[in-house]
C-alpha cells in the first residue's frame, strides 16, 4: 500500500512540474521577464532594488503557497474515507500547534528586514546632489523648476505644461538628482512607471508631516512618461508628462540654451526649444509619440463635449 501511495505521489508530482513548464513557455517570456512579474524594466537603482525585495517577495508566497495547497490536497486525495472505522482521533498536538505558529512569525519579520533595508535606500539622500528640481502638481499640469539655473532675467529657469507643448522634465543621467515635491491644490501623486516609484504631492507638505523629498540616478539616456497616479479631478487622465535623461554634456547644452535668450521669440529657451536647438535625434525631439499636450482651451473642450 505504501509503494502504490509513494508511486501516486511521484507521478502527481511529475504532472504538476510539467504543467508548470508548459505554462511558463507557452507564455514566451524570458526569464528575466518572468521574474519581474509585470513589473517594467527600472532604470534606476532604486527601481532595480524595489523590483528585486518585489520578486523575492512573490517567490516567497509561492513557496508557501504551494505547501498550504500540498498539505490540503494530501488528505483529499490519500485519505479518503475507506471505511465507517473512524482513524484515532488527537484532541492537542503541541509540536505541530508551535510549528505552525513559529513559521509565519518568522515569515513576517524576514519580509519586514527586507522590506525596511529597501525602503532605507529608497529614500536615503545625498547631502550634495548633482541637481536639485522643484515639482509642483496642479489641476492639471506639472511645473519643473531649477533654482540652480537662471534664465536671462534673473528668474529660475521654469518648464510648465502647455496646449503647445507636454510637460518635460530634462535630468542628467548617470547622475544623482534630487525632487523635492509639492502641490498647489489638490493631492496628485508623481509617478514614472519606469523608476518604481510614486509619491503624493501635498499642499503645504511640511505642515502635512510629508517627507516631500526623494532622489535617484537614471542609468541611461531614455524618455519616460510620467503621470499624476491620483485621482485628482475632470482632467486626471490627461495630467501627463515626460522626463528626458540627457548624457552630462548634453545637459549642460541644454541648460546653456534654457540661460539664454532666444534670438527668434526675444524671451527665454522654453525646454521644447532648448532640446530641438539641440538637435540630438529622437531624444531630444521636443515630444515623444507616447503623450500629447493638454488642450487647456477650455471653450475648445466643452464645444467638443457639446458635439458628443
Amino acid at each position: 500500500m505504501g509503494l502504490k501511495v509513494g508511486t501516486r505521489a511521484a507521478r502527481l508530482a511529475k504532472v504538476l512540474g510539467l504543467a508548470g513548464l508548459v505554462g511558463v513557455a507557452a507564455t514566451g517570456c524570458s526569464t528575466d521577464e518572468v521574474l519581474r512579474f509585470g513589473w517594467p524594466v527600472g532604470v534606476t537603482p532604486q527601481a532595480d532594488r524595489m523590483r528585486e525585495l518585489w520578486t523575492w517577495s512573490v517567490v516567497a508566497a509561492l513557496v508557501v503557497g504551494v505547501i498550504v495547497w500540498a498539505l490540503i490536497l494530501w488528505p483529499v486525495v490519500f485519505h479518503r474515507k475507506k471505511s465507517d472505522e473512524l482513524p484515532r482521533q488527537t484532541q492537542y498536538n503541541v509540536p505541530l500547534e508551535i510549528i505552525y505558529t513559529v513559521v509565519p512569525i518568522v515569515i513576517i519579520v524576514v519580509l519586514f528586514y527586507f522590506t525596511v533595508i529597501t525602503q532605507n535606500y529608497v529614500n536615503a539622500k545625498d547631502e550634495k546632489p548633482a541637481l536639485t528640481v522643484d515639482v509642483v502638481s496642479f489641476q492639471w499640469n506639472w511645473e519643473f523648476s531649477y533654482p540652480e539655473y537662471e534664465t536671462p532675467d534673473k528668474q529660475p529657469v521654469t518648464t510648465v505644461g502647455t496646449s503647445q507643448e507636454i510637460p518635460l522634465l530634462v535630468v542628467p543621467a548617470n547622475q544623482v538628482v534630487r525632487y523635492k515635491i509639492r502641490s498647489k491644490d489638490v493631492i496628485h501623486s508623481f509617478f514614472v512607471p519606469e523608476w518604481h516609484f510614486k509619491r503624493d504631492t501635498l499642499p503645504n507638505p511640511e505642515k502635512n508631516s510629508q517627507d516631500n523629498v526623494f532622489q535617484n540616478t537614471i542609468d541611461r539616456e531614455g524618455s519616460f512618461v510620467g503621470r499624476c497616479a491620483e485621482l485628482c479631478g475632470t482632467y486626471h487622465a490627461v495630467m501627463n508628462f515626460e522626463v528626458r535623461a540627457l548624457s552630462p554634456d548634453k545637459f549642460t547644452t541644454y541648460m546653456d540654451y534654457r540661460t539664454r535668450t532666444n534670438p527668434q521669440t526675444g524671451s527665454p529657451y522654453t525646454a521644447a526649444q532648448a532640446l530641438a536647438a539641440m538637435n540630438c535625434g529622437e531624444l531630444c525631439a521636443p515630444q515623444a509619440v507616447t503623450t500629447h499636450p493638454f488642450n487647456t482651451d477650455r471653450t475648445a473642450r466643452e464645444a467638443s463635449e457639446r458635439g458628443r
